[in-house]
């Protein structure tokens, strides 16, 4: 028992600091957004995607009681998250502004409201646990989903210009930690999306051989711009570990997710 927790503590500090640097991944977009004054080609999705995420694991882990490492590294990506948030739209323009808004109130009043109301209720603890773990992961894998905008990309344009290697090996490896914790406490909520996180992640490793090497190719103006440092998060924000990959996908989240779907 105690070798089980000591793994479980070993995988979560772990964990924890992977995601750390997936989160804090977007730090040199908005160190040139508050240069230039704007975030004009930039979207403020991921965020709020990763915000909501964090929210989800946070109260995911409340629930379970014994996922303290969840509860950490989410609380982290709630305020690095409503830091680019703020940031962001301090410098959007209006139009930006105001679909940032409607963003946040989809996804963090109402759709985080709808979620609490229709589980914290229910009379059975384990049921209202089940369900929200379920939730939780449907939504984790929606965000490990989101890479393969980046990789078609990579594909069309043989350039790996939008897809740092550094920030494809923090996912997998945030990934491959969380799909482990989760392992250990036999939670399979925590552990099934990050097999999937280990596979894109994988997979963007591997398009990254095959391209380097190749001459960049002009994105015309018609091809949407990308961000790589905007992914999402692992489930916890590997979850976000998604979270912040993709300026299109929006995450650690999360475990960390989350996490990457921004970015791990």
């Amino acid at each position: 028992m105690a070798l089980h927790f000591s793994w479980v503590f070993i995988f979560g500090i772990l964990g924890n600091a992977v995601s750390f640097m997936v989160s804090l991944a977007p730090l040199p977009t908005f160190y040139q957004i508050y240069k230039k004054k704007t975030s004009e080609g930039f979207q403020s999705i991921p965020y709020v995607v990763s915000l909501f995420s964090a929210m989800l694991w946070i109260y995911y882990a409340m629930l379970k009681k014994d996922a303290m490492f969840l509860i950490t590294i989410n609380t982290f990506c709630v305020f690095i998250q409503i830091f680019y948030i703020v940031t962001y739209f301090y410098y959007g323009p209006k139009k930006e502004k105001i679909i940032t808004v409607k963003l946040m109130l989809l996804f963090n009043v109402f759709g985080f409201g709808v979620i609490f109301v229709s589980t914290f209720f229910l009379p059975n603890h384990s049921i209202r646990l089940l369900v929200l773990g379920y939730i939780c992961m449907a939504f984790a894998l929606a965000v490990f989903v989101a890479p393969l905008a980046i990789v078609r990309k990579v594909i069309k344009t043989k350039s790996v210009e939008y897809m740092p290697f550094t920030l494809s090996v923090f996912l997998t490896l945030g990934a491959i930690m969380w799909f482990f914790y989760g392992l250990m406490l036999k939670d399979i909520n925590i552990a099934v999306p990050n097999i999937l996180g280990f596979i894109f992640g994988v997979l963007q490793m591997i398009l990254y051989a095959v391209y380097r090497n190749h001459p960049k190719k002009t994105v015309t103006e018609s091809d949407p711009k990308l961000q790589l440092s905007d992914h999402p998060m692992v489930v916890v924000d590997v979850a976000k570990l998604g979270s912040d990959v993709v300026e299109t996908q929006g995450g650690e989240g999360n475990n960390g997710r989350d996490g990457a779907l921004n970015k791990v």
